[in-house]
Parts: C-alpha cells; sequence; structure tokens
C-alpha cells in the first residue's frame, strides 16, 4: 500500500492516487482536510480488501472514499490486451454492479477473472464493497459514465447515503 504522499514502497508514483489527489484537490476544495491515499494492490485478496473496507469505513460516522480502478484492457484488437470475447460481459457486470450499489456482486469478481482480463479495478471495487457492504444508512448508486476508448473500459459512479 501506499502513503499518504502518493508514492509506492520504492518511491514510485502510483498514478491512481496522484489523479485522486488532483481531483480532490481542484475539485471539491471544501473537502475534509484529513485525507489519505492506498493502493490496494491486484493480488490482493477478495477477503482481504473486504476486511480493509470495513476497518476504513469504521475510522469514524462520516467517511467519503474515492475509488479509482480501470476495467478489463482486452475489449478490442487494439486493446493493451488484444481481444478476449469475455472483457465486455465482465465491464457490462461491473457497470450494473457500479450503478445497482451490489456490494455483493463486487465482492464476487474472481481475482484470476479480472487478471485474465487485466482489469486493474477489482481490488479498489472489493474494498469499497466492504465499506458499504451491511451499513445503515442504505445507498442509491448512480452510474454516470460507463465508456471504453482504447480497449479499456473506465466508468464512473456515485454512491449516496439515504436517510
Amino acid at each position: 500500500m501506499a502513503g499518504d504522499d502518493g508514492r509506492g514502497a520504492r518511491g514510485t508514483a502510483c498514478v491512481g492516487l496522484l489523479v485522486g489527489r488532483w481531483l480532490l484537490d481542484g475539485g471539491f476544495p471544501a473537502a475534509v482536510p484529513l485525507r489519505e491515499g492506498w493502493e490496494i494492490g491486484e493480488r490482493t485478496e477478495p477477503g482481504e480488501c473486504e476486511r480493509i473496507g470495513r476497518a476504513l469505513a469504521a475510522r469514524s460516522a462520516r467517511v467519503a472514499l474515492l475509488v479509482m480502478g480501470d476495467g478489463t484492457a482486452r475489449r478490442g484488437v487494439k486493446a493493451p490486451g488484444y481481444l478476449d470475447e469475455r472483457a465486455v460481459p465482465f465491464d457490462d457486470e461491473v457497470a450494473r454492479a457500479l450503478g445497482g450499489v451490489d456490494t455483493r456482486a463486487l465482492a464476487a469478481i474472481d481475482p484470476a477473472a479480472a487478471s485474465d482480463l487485466m482489469a486493474a479495478g477489482r481490488a479498489p471495487w472489493q474494498v469499497l464493497a466492504g465499506a458499504v457492504d451491511g451499513s445503515s444508512p442504505s445507498w442509491r448508486g448512480e452510474l454516470l459514465s460507463y465508456r471504453a476508448p482504447y480497449g479499456v473500459g473506465y466508468f464512473t459512479a456515485v454512491w449516496t447515503p439515504q436517510g
């Protein structure tokens, strides 16, 4: 895991953390001043991802998460991982789960399939699932964007607590 400065264990910049920091600093200037950046490695087991999510959610009565992770990178012959027929259905299911706050579906994403399809978002999505699963209040999800430029799936979703 990376520290708050957005640098990994070897001092290299973690692009997702740097972009997340930029989004928070530029897009949400009134955000809570105490912010941390976590990089969840793609080899992190699903149960550990969910445990991390629960621990993050338990840290305060009000916690906001900016979760970043790519979908598959095998959606076409020019995609980084070339074409794999399983990529689009995989991304479609992730889009459905993100839009519907389906924590069970996110938690059930198979790490081997995600790795085969080069879906780097599997572990972060499972952290999100752990943070929200079973929590009160209920949640409303909205899928704002689902695109696949360059053969890579990208999603933008917002989860809002209700009540």
